[in-house]
């Protein structure tokens, strides 16, 4: 998420001071360019890779601050969440075994972060969206305690103002209200970086524009989000929202996300698309700096540039150009920040491989895009890709309508292979990774599809918790065993394992997919819904959707009891239902909830979030578990260390 030296003063001086040292740093910037200051003799590339923490269950693991201080590598950073990492690679020239070089130094670093993950009781994951994650892991103790982070999350609430509202749909729908940016802990990406030369920059960044969408569409690897089923790359989606900062007033003008794909292609000079981020977006985070840039370059030395550069890293395009100094020579490069992480760190080798040789291939046979496909184009293109993978279809440039997999077949990959050989990349090397991207694209495979596929010949009947944690476990082992992903077999549900250590807390099996009904509704609608769906509770909701009670199969029977079987009148489920409710949150540990079940002779559990029914736990979901939740609470009991539940007792929630 960028330089982590942020200042948190709030005073209109400071930020004037700020905005001004931006604005001298695009000027400095601007002669640079024009004297001819930028390394151009080279081409390089570079890599970031992002990682998720997990524990024993397969959920996240808040354990990056202890995992950073044990590695001591200066390539590892934080990230927005404590269950993230990050860790920037070796810049490298962009020839020979540089491939193989990447792939090497991902295994080595990986491989470090794992074995001290070990050491507190973590492991890592490589995945777009977590499949195991939670609501309740969105919240701030899980924040990164870092000034950036917390700036970051301040500033974005404030000026979004009313709740941040998650809507997307796939194949389910999810729709979210929140308060905060906590929702980013969601994403972690595979960034890929290339230095073109200056003069071919700008036709190269129109290019990673207009390849974006076919290099996803084969790369996809997030179609989960809390449990739902959304886009192939529900991580693109999640991001924009997850940092919108747009009032109510803004989206009624049309004003662009800071998360953006972009309007246009690059017509003039970089500097051109600088100076509309700084006038576009304001600055929301400050650093300290003492450098006069433009001073600095007529004097003939090398600027940081260290004021816009915090700016720039507010704005996410998903092609950024970025500024940087290595060994003192200033320089320009390409951050395509779209792929997701995973599946596999073969798999991220070759998405970069295809990405670097189109990138290569393409400006060299058609020089620039700009006259060959609109940019309206290219950008329906990126959406298609990400909500359908490689079951969309895209604009080309002669003008045609492709399948995504025939474009990428018949045309891109072998233009990649043709853009790596052109740069001297060590031939086994490109049939290596090219051809592990042109064997997931025959078989229409990609992280998504796995994913989906695996859901797919699941038991539908498993909690959803077993089918995330079996994804979860599954791709681990996968990647542990640096196995390409179309050497993959479906993720299934292990018949031997013991999933009980999965049911900490009621969240984790919990049922979210609920039959209500209304207090003004005839009671017979709650009877057969108990009839139709073989459930014995029945919640009722306000029209505010606020849970006001609960009708149980007792108390049906207890009413035609007392009437003799004949209805005497027409009743409503206002004059059944049970009103004086015990509910818990999803927090709440398992062992609490059933304790407090046998305690207090009920049936079930209805669970909220702030007085919104979020699900419900019956005695029929402890059935599976109970013998081992019960030991448990021996332990503990012994050991001293229950903890009382959360519980709340109300007539009317």
């Amino acid at each position: 998420m960028g330089d982590k030296a942020v200042l948190d003063q709030h005073d209109e001086q400071h930020y004037r001071g700020f905005t001004k040292a931006v604005l001298n740093d695009l000027l400095a910037l601007g002669r640079m360019l024009d004297a001819g200051m930028m390394e151009d003799d080279v081409l390089r590339i570079g890599a970031e890779q992002e990682m998720f923490f997990i524990d024993s269950t397969m959920h996240p693991a808040p354990i990056v601050t202890e995992v950073i201080d044990g590695a001591n590598d200066s390539r590892l950073t934080t990230e927005i969440g404590r269950f993230n990492i990050e860790a920037n690679l070796t810049p490298l020239e962009f020839k020979d075994n540089c491939l193989s070089l990447l792939e090497s130094e991902l295994n080595e670093i990986i491989g470090k972060v794992r074995a001290t993950a070990a050491d507190f009781g973590g492991s890592v994951a490589l995945c777009g969206i977590l499949p195991t994650i939670q609501q309740s892991d969105l919240v701030e103790s899980n924040l990164t305690p870092s000034p950036r982070y917390t700036e970051l999350n301040r500033v974005l609430t404030a000026l979004h103002g009313d709740d941040r509202i998650v809507h997307i749909k796939g194949l389910d729908e999810m729709s979210l209200h929140l308060k905060d940016t906590f929702i980013e802990f969601c994403n972690t990406s595979f960034q890929v970086h290339l230095q073109p030369r200056i003069k071919d920059f700008i036709s190269t960044y129109n290019w990673a524009q207009a390849v974006t969408a076919p290099v996803l569409a084969a790369s996809v690897n997030s179609p989960l989000l809390l449990g739902s089923r959304l886009w192939h790359e529900t991580r693109l989606a999640l991001f924009q929202h997850a940092v919108d900062e747009r009032s109510p007033m803004h989206h009624e003008r049309n004003r662009p996300a800071r998360v953006t794909f972009g309007r246009d292609w690059v017509r003039g000079s970089m500097i051109d698309l600088f100076r509309e981020d700084v006038a576009r977006f304001r600055i929301i985070l400050t650093r300290e700096t003492q450098e006069n840039s433009l001073l600095e370059v007529e004097a003939g030395k090398v600027p940081e540039l260290a004021a816009w550069r915090m700016h720039n890293s507010t704005v996410w395009r998903w092609n950024r150009a970025c500024y940087g100094v290595l060994d003192n020579k200033p320089s320009l490069r390409i951050e395509s920040r779209f792929l997701p992480a995973g599946p596999s760190i073969p798999d991220q080798i070759a998405n970069a491989a295809l990405l670097l040789g189109l990138l290569v291939a393409l400006p060299q046979e058609f020089g620039d895009v700009c006259g060959k496909m609109t940019f309206d184009d290219a950008k329906t293109n990126f959406f298609s890709a990400a909500r359908n993978g490689l079951k969309s279809q895209m604009t080309w440039i002669d003008g045609h309508y492709y399948p995504t997999k025939e474009l990428l077949i018949h045309e891109l990959i072998p233009r990649a292979r043709e853009g790596l050989r052109s740069v001297n990349i060590k031939p086994a090397d490109i049939d290596k990774y090219l051809g592990i991207v042109e064997e997931r694209v025959r078989r229409g495979m990609t992280g998504s599809q796995w994913m989906l596929d695996s859901l797919g010949q699941m038991d539908p009947a498993a909690k959803m918790n077993i089918r995330m944690r079996t994804l979860t476990a599954a791709m681990k082992k996968y990647q542990e065993e640096n196995v390409p992903l179309h050497e993959w077999d479906l993720a299934q549900i292990s018949g031997t394992t013991d999933w009980i250590d999965n049911f900490r807390t009621v969240e984790q099996f919990m049922t979210r997919d609920l039959f209500t009904v209304r207090p003004t509704d005839v009671i017979d609608l709650a009877a057969n819904v108990m009839n139709w769906r073989h459930v014995r509770h029945v919640p009722v909701e306000d029209d505010e959707g606020n849970l006001v009670g609960i009708v149980s199969h007792r108390d049906l029977l207890k009413l035609f009891a007392e009437q003799n079987g004949l209805q005497q009148k027409q009743l409503i489920v206002s004059d059944v239902m049970q009103t004086d409710l015990i509910t818990i949150t999803p927090e709440t540990l398992s062992l609490d909830a059933l304790y407090l079940m046998r305690e207090k002779n009920i049936g079930c559990l209805p669970i909220c979030r702030n007085s919104k029914l979020a699900g419900i736990v019956t005695a029929h979901d402890f059935l599976t578990v109970s013998t081992r939740l019960f030991e448990e609470r021996l332990k503990i009991e012994t050991n001293k260390t229950h903890t009382q539940p959360k519980i709340k007792t109300t007539a009317a929630i």
